[in-house]
This record gives C-alpha cells, structure tokens and sequence, in this order.
C-alpha cells in the first residue's frame, strides 16, 4: 500500500493558498480515483482505494503545517506503512511556480512540514514530491508569501502543476519512483 499525503493547513482560511498546494493533489487524486476522503482518523482526514490497481490511502494532515510528523506517524501505524511507502506532497518556494522536484529523499530544505516529519519518524528517507509555488515577490515575508493565494494570472499555472503532479504520483505508483523522476523532474 502506498501512503500519498498531501501537506498544508486544516480550515477555510488557508484554502487555495500556497501552502496548501499538497491538499490540492489530494483532492484532486480523490475525484480522479473515486477515493472518497472525510473519514477524520489518526489527526487527518483520509480515504482509501486504488490506483491502477494498487492499495492506497489519500491522506491531508489537521494538524498545522508544523505539526504535519504528527499525523504521518499516526497513518504509517494504522496502515503498516513504512517511510518508503510514503509519498509526501509539498509546497516549495525555492521552485518556480509549477515546477516539480520528485525525491527518494533529502533534507527538509526549510520545510517545516517535512522537518515535523523528519523528526516523528526519525528519517528523512521518504519520497516527496515539492510543487514550485515560486519565490516571494518584492521583499514579502516567507511566511506572509507561503499563506497568500495564487494570483489570478498564477491559477493557471498552479492548476497544471497539479494535474502534473497527480500523474507524477500516477506513475509513481505504476512504474516506480526511478520512472516518474526521469520523467517530471525538470
């Protein structure tokens, strides 16, 4: 079974912004997949189904964003999952806008999120897939640029990104991670 969580803040007031780009592959998996999430389990809510045939669980974390460890390491231990069978979807900053980064692994490159995850499962050896959301524009804050939504000329291209994003995990489940990073790393 492969976990695919998508990261990003629980509440109204962070939807469709930039941050909460992971909860948008996740819906978006969801509706393509017919994978019904909602069921409020282990500090997020979560669904389980199939993807061409293989077992898996859509998970978006309630915890905030910082506490994102939490809920993963919850999910792992419902579902016997191990850090390799996960699939962690996130905003990047340090990406242009639209631009996937598919990894086995690595630092939590300033991710708080994928810091909170480090620590709870004592690794940083998990797959992520980071969705550029671009760089803050005229000297905004980081944390001010990460919680504003898509302008109305970013929408689109942050729409793509998911969709790209939704296939990236697609083959990732098919066709392995070494095929999909050949593939949508840029």
């Amino acid at each position: 079974m492969w976990g695919i969580l998508g990261l990003g803040n629980p509440g109204g007031g962070y939807d469709r912004t930039r941050h909460n780009v992971g909860f948008e592959v996740i819906y978006a998996l969801a509706s393509a997949h017919r994978i019904k999430i909602g069921r409020a389990r282990a500090a997020a809510l979560a669904g389980t189904g199939t993807i061409a045939g293989k077992a898996v669980v859509l998970g978006m974390p309630l915890t905030m964003m910082n506490a994102s460890g939490v809920a993963v390491l919850r999910l792992c231990h419902i579902h016997e999952l191990a850090p390799e069978d996960l699939i962690v979807i996130v905003d990047d900053l340090n990406l242009e806008l639209g631009q996937l980064r598919l990894r086995r692994g690595g630092s939590a490159g300033g991710h708080n999120g994928l810091k909170s995850i480090n620590e709870k499962l004592m690794t940083k050896d998990y797959p992520r897939l980071r969705i550029g959301i671009g760089r803050p524009l005229g000297g905004m804050d980081a944390r001010d640029w990460v919680l504003s939504e898509f302008t109305s000329d970013e929408r689109e291209a942050a729409d793509a990104a998911v969709k790209r994003a939704c296939t990236c995990i697609e083959m990732v489940v098919t066709d392995g991670i070494e095929a999909a990073m050949n593939a949508f790393n840029s």
